[in-house]
């Protein structure tokens, strides 16, 4: 049996790869190229299944939406 997981996955000021499983809250990890970041991040969900105590309340992700203000 296989779970999916949305990824959000940004660069941070020095270059690296972020990546966050909105759906497993505290779920994260970071690299220098995108190849690298995906093998760590199958990593950190499996770890975070592991010690995962609650349900994920069954959220689906839906997004990520780019706001601009005026500053």
């Amino acid at each position: 049996m296989s779970r999916e997981f949305s990824v959000v996955i940004e660069r941070d000021e020095e270059g690296y790869f972020v990546a966050s499983v909105p759906t497993l809250p505290g779920c994260h990890t970071q690299a220098r190229s995108l190849d690298e970041l995906m093998v760590r991040v199958r990593e950190a969900i499996a770890l975070c299944l592991e010690v995962e105590t609650e349900e994920t309340g069954g959220l689906e992700f839906v997004g990520v939406q780019r706001v601009s203000i005026p500053v």
